[in-house]
């Protein structure tokens, strides 16, 4: 699997941002911020909310949405949006595409969403919910990108040890869960 890349068209909460960053660094994915931003890179809460991990992102900036477009020609892109007539589990997320999402405040642009229709998708939400919050929604799709290619290059297993007491028997702690895959 190629690497999969989050953008971020003119976010506004820092700590919005640095979660997501911490999120890419975890899982190998690019970040793509489009300017203007609502706060400065060397910002004490972006920091803090990406914690140590700030130092490892693969990040790009761009002045506007027309410069992002120029420097990734091709680019297979979906827009996620509350407006979009399919989920994000409904398509194939290729190798290497990009995943976009608007400001906390707005969205991604309507002119932008118009000339994408065909590749908007949206997360299921109850009632009136306007919609998530953005590292979640993130977090979300990402996710479900990942877990359509296998989980490609992901751990699938964590070490329980500190959690037996014993660390001659990692996953001893969940001995007692039948069928669970260790």
């Amino acid at each position: 699997m190629g690497t999969l890349n989050i953008v971020l068209h003119e976010p506004e909460i820092p700590a919005n941002t640095g979660n997501i960053g911490r999120t890419c660094v975890a899982t190998g994915t690019r970040l793509h911020l489009i300017e203007p931003l609502g706060f400065s890179l060397s910002e004490k809460a972006l920091k803090r909310a990406g914690m140590d991990y700030w130092k490892d992102l693969d990040v790009t900036t761009y002045l506007d949405y027309e410069d992002f477009l120029e420097r990734n020609p091709g680019a297979k892109i979906y827009y996620a949006t509350t407006k979009a007539p399919q989920t994000y589990a409904d398509v194939k997320y290729e190798d290497d595409c990009f995943i976009m999402f608007g400001k906390e405040s707005a969205g991604i642009p309507e002119e932008i969403l118009r000339d994408n229709q065909e590749t908007c998708v949206r997360i299921p939400m109850l009632g009136e919910t306007r919609s998530l919050n953005l590292s979640n929604s993130v977090a979300i799709i990402l996710y479900e990108a990942f877990r359509q290619h296998d989980f490609a290059h992901l751990n699938w297993m964590g070490i329980c040890a500190n959690m037996t007491g014993n660390s001659k028997r990692p996953g001893a702690f969940f001995k007692h869960a039948p069928g669970l895959r260790l």
